[in-house]
């Protein structure tokens, strides 16, 4: 497994105040929260209470699940080694790849578990050319088991920057139903761009070749598009 040198690390935020954070709602999310916001309000002026408020709480639930919140990428440039998590949630795997589970080749591995209460946002984890983009049907296993990588409904994306090169899934779990992923063969990405999510509760992994350190660790909280989770060249000391 990888060692953590520098567990927790975050992107260098700018000076305090210059930093302006927007929260913003995904357009994938407005027709689920119109679905349930629309009966919501007419039970409600019905004074059927007792309709309008599970209706509702759906409502609430599907704008937490769809917001979509400013990192520091957004307005500082990531290191140039820098590789930051593609997506909120826990480290599930960091270091050797588990079996069968990456593409050809020698690689680590970093996977995040998203739950229903993360933000579902995804980002690149690396800048570079899209040279591959592949959509894959499948099962809906647990998204935090390791089969899910290989047998769940799948897109993955591979990035080249010169001499590196990374892959990354976004991989769909028990409840999560469909893909949204937003780039294509040929398209440039910046390091945390946002690029697509999944709905509902899912699965990201990073697979990035041996000379890249891993530096998350196994049941850290990582932030998509702020907390660093690889980089190249020598581990920094603690």
């Amino acid at each position: 497994m990888g060692n953590p040198p520098t567990v927790g690390s975050h992107i260098d935020a700018p000076a305090a105040g210059s930093l302006t954070r927007e929260m913003r709602i995904d357009p994938a999310g407005r027709p689920f929260i119109a679905g349930f916001g629309v009966p919501a309000v007419a039970f409600a002026l019905l004074r059927r209470r007792w309709l309008a408020m599970p209706f509702g709480a759906v409502a609430v639930f599907m704008t937490a699940f769809f917001r979509d919140p400013d990192r520091s990428c957004d307005q500082v440039e990531a290191g140039s080694d820098d590789v930051l998590a593609p997506a909120d949630g826990l480290v599930v795997v960091a270091g050797d790849p588990e079996p069968g589970i990456a593409p050809p080749g020698e690689w680590r591995q970093v996977s995040i578990f998203l739950s229903p209460a993360d933000v579902h946002m995804n980002r690149s984890p690396y800048r570079g050319l899209v040279t591959r983009c592949d959509y894959r049907p499948g099962t809906f296993l647990a998204a935090y088991r390791d089969r899910s990588s290989l047998d769940n409904e799948r897109s993955e994306i591979e990035l080249v920057d010169g001499d590196r090169r990374i892959v990354f899934r976004q991989v769909v779990g028990v409840l999560a139903r469909r893909i949204v992923t937003r780039t294509q063969v040929g398209a440039h990405l910046d390091t945390g761009q946002r690029l697509g999510l999944m709905k509902f509760g899912s699965r990201m992994d990073v697979f990035l070749p041996r000379d890249c350190t891993v530096v998350a660790a196994r049941g850290e909280r990582v932030r998509g598009g702020e907390t660093v989770i690889a980089r190249w060249g020598d581990p920094v000391p603690a």
